[in-house]
């Protein structure tokens, strides 16, 4: 199962941390979905998740601290007797004495947040969403081209990189060279990214590493990037049928999710980087919905048709 350090999510979000007594490098969150305690708050804890992360609210804290202690004290010993990855207090409140006293018993972290409630919990959800998304590596190398996202593969030494490389010469944008880190974030979205080892390289064969933010500036690379196209590059083969018309689109599989593919033939002469760039205006124009391979086939059928009718 996928996991992120809270300590992590603290830094990302700039938290306080109000129980700096519990060490939060140890807690780990592995839910995306948060939660708000509202219903146990008011001692309903039928299907309570407690694997999520908690966010209490103006109307939670105003109903809390409306407790008399007895009842606070109770109540807060059913809450925080769970393994509770953390409770985030949003808007700047802070939680009553009673509440650490009980936190700090059973070890669960408080957190402070500056920020309103809704906003906290849909970045926080966003955020958690891509981290704990599920997560493959594939050899290749993922460009934003034109918005875009490229994913080109292939063999090893097959141009892969070299194509990146002089796609980026001509204004676009390296997301990661080799290793693709691929997270399924939703059903129709698939996000790439690279290893932090290899963020910003690029490998090319006889020459070496290349910095590629050092050498063209940092409008020349991008963290994160969605897969909208994958490119196959292979060595061309005379005896293969290749589609030249692109009436039917082809699909590859990624964690469930597809993504249209093309086999893009290689041999001396052929500018990878100029195809890469027109197969993703291509695959662009055709989401905005114009498919020029169809509207060829439109021209061809009324050709034919209006030639049947001067016939006869």
């Amino acid at each position: 199962m996928a996991s992120i350090n809270l300590t992590k999510v603290i830094e990302k979000f700039k938290w306080e941390n109000l129980t700096p007594e519990i060490d939060a490098s140890k807690i780990k969150v592995t839910q995306p979905d948060i939660n708000r305690p509202a219903l146990q708050l008011a001692g309903y804890f039928e299907h309570f998740e407690t694997t999520r992360l908690q966010i209490v609210g103006f109307v939670e804290y105003s109903y809390m601290n409306n407790l008399d202690e007895e009842r606070q004290r109770e109540i807060f010993e059913k809450l925080l007797n769970n393994p509770l990855p953390g409770i985030l207090f949003c808007r700047e409140l802070y939680p009553n004495e009673i509440f650490r006293e009980v936190a700090l018993k059973y070890g669960v972290p408080l957190l402070m947040s500056k920020k309103a409630t809704s906003a906290c919990m849909a970045e926080v959800i966003r955020w958690l969403n891509v981290q704990l998304a599920p997560c493959i590596s594939v050899h290749g190398v993922l460009v934003d081209v034109y918005g875009e996202g490229v994913l080109i593969t292939g063999e090893s030494g097959i141009g892969k990189s070299e194509a990146a490389l002089e796609l980026i010469k001509r204004g676009h944008r390296l997301v990661t060279d080799d290793v693709v880190e691929i997270r399924r974030v939703s059903e129709d979205t698939l996000i790439g990214s690279a290893p932090d080892i290899t963020k910003h390289f690029i490998e090319l064969r006889g020459i070496g590493i290349v910095d590629v933010k050092a050498l063209f500036g940092a409008s020349s690379v991008r963290d994160t990037q969605s897969i909208d196209l994958v490119i196959r590059l292979e060595d061309w083969d005379k005896d293969k049928e290749y589609d030249r018309l692109g009436l039917e689109e082809e699909y590859t599989e990624y964690l469930g999710n597809r993504v249209v593919c093309h086999t893009l033939p290689i041999r001396p002469g052929r500018n990878l980087a100029i195809i890469c760039e027109s197969a993703a205006v291509n695959h662009r124009q055709k989401k905005m919905g114009y498919n020029a391979a169809q509207e060829l086939y439109k021209r061809v059928q009324n050709s034919l048709t209006k030639g049947r009718d001067e016939d006869d």
